[in-house]
């Protein structure tokens, strides 16, 4: 039996035909990412045999707004718990929604909204501010005359929701959405108690609002075929290949995994720490630490966003050359010095540099460059001062050149043996 693992990326849309009972990888082909997406998956398996499962992160992924009730608590848990749903969050809002702050949250056009806040039987009078704000909006939006918004047009008040905030007024929460128009997805608390994150139902969640509303919409297709194959937001499938990478070096010295994937729009990072770094992070925030870390850094991309990188890497001090490879460079040091920084949230013990022995170099830039060449960029990556060079010195470092990790996330849930066999060779 085999199947037609599908990344429909940004630029091109890549496809591997894999072996799922022996788990080897047959053949490979890819294409340019075309304006209707199923053109550009139709190409790229033209020679390849196999039902096709896919992921897709075209048009930039998935937006993602998160609307809290307290930056540090409510809203910081739904960012985490956003993340790990291989979302791009755009924009994150704490407190009582004003006409300010509804403003600021039309202008980032997200797909779908993270609304939650308080935990279970707590506070709850910000989420019920909350969701009759939206509620409002989404009666008013079809004019451009709404008061306070500038008639801007540029979100659709129609956006779903995805409720995972305080359970005990959930079901009343959900009718004010409803009934006044928003598609509503309910899930757990991602904060039940003060010091437990529990993110894994809102994650759920927001995966079927994109499967439903995005995938299933007409934005990237009207081809009922895309809503077939696509099962998953690419981050969100490359961290289940991580998750795969790190359970196969368990028994390493260090096991802990980072992968750095440089795309045409965005560079992701990915942080599976060694499990004993994590726990000894655990119960020293409000928040908690989640078991597996993402950070999508939404200007830093070689094509479609390389105004924005030239940019951001001269905010950080570096020069860049004009090459793919030398964009490539510079989009992973500075989308590892953020993700480090990010990580100095999570208190002691919370950098990405504890508990990393494997170093996984992703995307087209890296793949296609010749070996040498690569090796240039591994060192200086490893002699950055600027924060990159704390988990690239004397770590291990591989590039992902048969582009695993996606396919690998795709077959982690029903060929678990196929996946661990796909990344077997990153793992040694």
């Amino acid at each position: 039996m085999t199947l037609v693992c599908v990344d429909i990326g940004s630029t091109y849309t890549k496809a591997a035909q894999v072996d799922v009972t022996t788990g080897a990888l047959i053949a490979t082909a890819q294409a340019p990412t075309t304006a209707d997406v199923v053109d550009g998956v139709l190409t790229a398996t033209a020679g390849l045999d196999g039902e096709v499962v896919a992921c897709s992160s075209a048009g930039g992924g998935l937006r993602l707004a998160v609307v809290g009730y307290e930056e540090l608590i409510s809203a910081e848990a739904g960012h985490r718990a956003a993340l790990s749903a291989g979302a791009r969050v755009v924009h994150v809002a704490a407190g009582r929604l004003d006409d300010a702050a509804l403003a600021a949250l039309r202008a980032a056009a997200p797909d779908v909204v993270l609304l939650v806040g308080g935990t279970d039987g707590g506070e709850a009078s910000v989420l019920r501010h909350n969701a009759a704000a939206l509620a409002s909006a989404a009666l008013q939006g079809s004019s451009a005359s709404v008061r306070g918004l500038g008639g801007s047009g540029v979100l659709s008040w129609s956006v779903p929701v995805v409720l995972a905030g305080n359970a005990a007024v959930r079901d009343e929460v959900s009718g004010v959405l409803r009934d006044n128009g928003l598609p509503v997805r309910g899930a757990d608390n991602v904060l039940p108690d003060i010091g437990r994150l529990a993110p894994e139902s809102a994650r759920t969640a927001i995966r079927e609002v994109f499967l439903e509303h995005v995938i299933g919409g007409e934005r990237l297709s009207a081809d009922p075929r895309l809503k077939q194959w696509v099962r998953a937001v690419t981050p969100d499938a490359v961290l289940e290949g991580v998750s795969v990478l790190a359970r196969l070096r368990a028994g390493a010295d260090v096991p802990g995994v980072v992968v750095l994937d440089v795309g045409g729009a965005t560079t992701d990072v990915y942080c599976v720490p060694d499990p004993d770094a994590e726990q000894a992070t655990l119960g020293r925030e409000a928040v908690g630490v989640p078991a597996r870390r993402r950070t999508v850094e939404g200007d830093l991309g070689v094509s479609q966003s390389v105004d924005d990188l030239r940019a951001a890497a001269a905010a950080e001090g570096l020069t860049v050359g004009a090459d793919p490879l030398s964009l490539g460079e510079a989009a992973a040091t500075v989308a590892l010095r953020r993700h480090l920084r990010a990580e100095a949230a999570y208190g002691s013990g919370g950098a990405g540099a504890r508990g990393v022995g494997l170093v996984v170099l992703s995307g087209g830039v890296f793949r296609h460059a010749d070996p040498g060449a690569m090796d240039g960029v591994v060192g200086r990556l490893a002699a950055d001062r600027g924060g990159a060079g704390s988990v690239l010195d004397g770590t291990p470092v591989v590039v992902d050149r048969r582009y695993v990790l996606a396919a690998a996330g795709l077959l982690a849930a029903e060929h678990p043996e196929t996946a661990a066999g796909l990344l077997s060779e990153l793992a040694r």
